[in-house]
């Protein structure tokens, strides 16, 4: 079965503008055009490729196939610079769109300048993705994105995995709720009464810091609160106390806006850069970018 690479196209650039109006203007045909290539695609498949609405997005398998498309575009892209003569000058002139998850705390710290690198050397556009460390990883093995920063360390099927060393949180929270709530010491009953800071459900830190350094995981009350800039203000507020990345806290706690629960306690958690093997040499110049950042601002693995 010959493989129908102009309704692949159809498919990714629904998926990638998020309608099929914006897919034909950006293919040069009409939106009836997108629609009948997609759907007789689906048709020959058995089954759905794109989940209309607004915006469209892709069913599982036709993450497949736009990932697919992700890599041929690299490919091709690299085939033209070697023998321009071989594009067609009447065909639209897309940019590939790459896409790579990572976790909220990564983004926030030390990844956009990784991204930022790559960008100003390849022509390669990027849809970031923001999951919790422990989950990204589930990204690529659904074939949703090409690349991930994840904790896991256990290579991913058909994925290259480097070490990029460990971000360090602290515990963290101003010295007026540590006098509220710790005034007679840092104990389990203490911690069940202080409100804490969750990111969502996902957010696992606070009960690994609790088992790390007291030994036990109290059930804690907590505010939900999914943003890491939001949790450095609710811990300077007097919100509650927080897992906060070192880098984003170090000067606060030098001047004493906010104080580390147990001195000396940090929670590092390593971090991983995995790659599917597909795409990995075309994209070194993104995993040089990722793992030299990375290095040089996460600590070493204890």
């Amino acid at each position: 079965m010959a493989i129908d690479y102009v309704s692949l196209r159809a498919v990714s650039a629904v998926v990638q503008t998020g309608s099929f109006d914006k897919a034909a203007r950006l293919l040069n045909v009409t939106p009836s055009a997108i629609s009948q290539r997609v759907k007789a695609l689906e048709e020959r498949l058995g089954t759905a490729l794109v989940i209309r609405g607004s915006p469209c997005v892709a069913t599982e398998k036709g993450a497949w196939l736009c990932r697919h498309m992700e890599t041929v575009g690299m490919l091709e892209g690299e085939l033209f610079g070697h023998l321009p003569a071989l594009a067609d000058p009447l065909s639209p002139g897309t940019r590939v769109t790459l896409h790579i998850a990572t976790n909220a705390d990564s983004l926030a710290t030390w990844f956009l300048p990784a991204a930022a690198a790559f960008s100003r050397e390849a022509p390669h556009l990027l849809n970031i993705a923001v999951d919790d460390q422990d989950h990204t990883a589930e990204w690529l093995q659904q074939g949703r994105v090409l690349a991930a920063v994840t904790s896991l360390e256990a290579p991913i099927s058909g994925c290259r995995r480097t070490p990029l060393g460990a971000l360090r949180y602290r515990a963290t929270a101003s010295p007026d709720f540590a006098e509220r709530y710790f005034a007679r010491g840092m104990t389990p009953v203490a911690f069940a009464q202080a409100p804490a800071l969750t990111f969502n459900q996902k957010d696992r830190l606070q009960s690994r810091w609790l088992r790390q350094t007291l030994g036990e995981d109290p059930a804690c009350p907590t505010h939900w609160l999914p943003s890491t800039q939001s949790f450095v203000e609710a811990s300077l507020c007097g919100m509650g106390w927080g897992m906060n990345p070192e880098t984003l806290v170090g000067e606060h706690l030098a001047r004493g806006r906010l104080v580390e629960l147990i001195p000396d306690t940090p929670l590092d958690v390593p971090l991983f850069w995995q790659i599917n093997r597909l795409a990995a040499d075309q994209l070194t110049t993104l995993t040089r970018a990722v793992v030299d950042t990375a290095r040089r601002v996460l600590h070493a693995p204890s």
